[in-house]
């Protein structure tokens, strides 16, 4: 016996005739057809009895054409699908008017399927037999459905404007529905309310890049306009990566930070205490003579004083006593208080780099306003010291990145939610209640 897969028959289209002006029709949905419209006239038909009734005639004055011609095949999800009918639905908003195409796509055994366009953004959709539960995500309207939570995005009456092809209900132009729609992206929960029924639908977002290969359409597909409302963004995912990088990476640093620590001795090479009387002590003076050993490496000064409501300046100068190569720097404190608060600090470091190994003294120049209370304090030297402000430095620019996704995914959302009813308070749209 063999074993040869052998795939499914082509069913044939069926054709009749349209009563209305005499052309073919065909019907590729077969016993599912409950009405379709003439290709020649557009007038709707019944072909569920032996005399096909025209349901409505065409009244419009232009033909809208499809951007998928009705009889065209495309494989989507694996399966081969026929396009067998078209309707264009149309929204008025703030008066204005907006529409979006549907097409509904049949395979004999696999039943009927829609793909849907508005400004280039394209769903792949299936009517679903299961209900949503009705639930709320951060105090706002949702559904919960197969695992997921819908937030709701906006609601609208919705006008069926123009047909043609066939479908499986008994289609008519001019007819209304309400519909409300519900996001997950790249998923999109959907519910049609008509005066008989509830109809759910799931669509998944699909590129027309996708629907255009599938197809086998010439040239490009339609160009997408704005951000559509179950559009999966561009940085899904990224910017939770992005900062997990940034953690990973700051506690690389901060090992690095650790490991070149070890190998600093931080060496208290000088200490002292001074007192300066604004107009009676000596405008400078230098310490006593002091020893930095080791290799050329940095040196760190710091100044602790008690200053009260008032300020100081000292200028310095490191100078090698044997070569006469001086280190000059100046360095400011001040410290003021109120009952608001206070502001400065009493004490100052800096980190003088690249001071060669030898015998140093430090010429020290103080000044201040005159005080009616004497200036205590206190210098202190220390040799190869652990300079943090690289890795600090490091670490900023390793925001850069996370920071930047985060404020683009942002961006990204802000728009997609400005065109939902729910849209923040501050967005030009009105927001919805919920």
């Amino acid at each position: 016996m063999s074993s040869t897969l052998v795939s499914p028959p082509l069913v044939k289209a069926k054709s009749l005739a349209c009563p209305n002006c005499g052309g073919p029709v065909e019907l590729r949905g077969f016993a599912h057809t409950l009405s379709v419209v003439c290709p020649q006239c557009l007038s709707v038909l019944d072909p569920t009895t032996p005399q096909v009734q025209i349901l409505q005639t065409f009244q419009g004055k232009e033909r809208i054409q499809p951007k998928i011609p009705l009889g065209a095949r495309g494989t989507l999800s694996g399966i081969i699908y026929q396009v067998i009918g078209f309707q264009q639905r149309t929204v008025m908003s703030e008066g204005d008017f907006f529409c979006w195409d549907e097409y509904l796509l049949f395979n004999p055994y696999q039943g009927f399927r829609y793909l849907t366009e508005y400004e280039g953004h394209w769903n792949f959709v299936r009517v679903q037999s299961a209900l949503p539960v009705a639930t709320r995500s951060g105090g706002r309207i949702a559904m919960h459905f197969e695992g997921k939570t819908f937030l709701a995005f906006d609601a609208m009456q919705a006008q069926t404007s123009y047909v043609l092809g066939e479908f499986p209900w008994q289609v008519r132009s001019g007819e209304w529905a309400a519909c409300q729609d519900l996001i997950a992206p790249p998923y999109m929960l959907s519910a049609e309310t008509t005066d008989d029924e509830i109809t759910w639908s799931l669509g998944e977002y699909t590129e027309g890049t996708d629907i255009w290969k599938a197809f086998k359409l010439p040239g490009p597909p339609p160009a997408k306009s704005g951000i559509f409302a179950n559009q999966p963004s561009p940085y899904r995912g990224t910017v939770g990566s992005a900062w997990r990088t940034w953690l990973w990476l700051n506690v690389a640093l901060f090992g690095l930070l650790l490991f070149f620590s070890m190998f600093k001795s931080n060496r208290e090479v000088f200490k002292n205490d001074y007192v300066f009387v604004p107009g009676r002590s000596a405008s400078a003076f230098v310490t006593s003579a002091f020893d930095l050993a080791g290799r050329e490496s940095n040196v760190e000064l710091a100044v602790h004083t008690d200053l009260d409501n008032n300020w100081a300046y000292f200028s310095f100068a490191l100078i090698n006593e044997e070569t006469g190569q001086a280190f000059d720097f100046g360095r400011e404190v001040s410290y003021y208080h109120d009952s608001d608060g206070s502001e400065g600090s009493r004490n100052d470091t800096v980190i003088v780099p690249g001071v060669p190994s030898g015998r140093y003294y430090l010429r020290v120049e103080p000044e201040m306003s005159r005080s009616l209370t004497d200036l205590r304090y206190e210098i202190t030297l220390r040799r190869d010291v652990p300079n943090n402000i690289f890795f600090l430095l490091a670490a900023l620019l390793l925001l850069i990145p996370p920071i930047f996704k985060t404020v683009r995914s942002a961006r990204f959302e802000g728009q997609r939610w400005r065109e939902s009813d729910y849209a923040p308070k501050t967005s030009s749209n009105s927001g919805g209640d919920d």
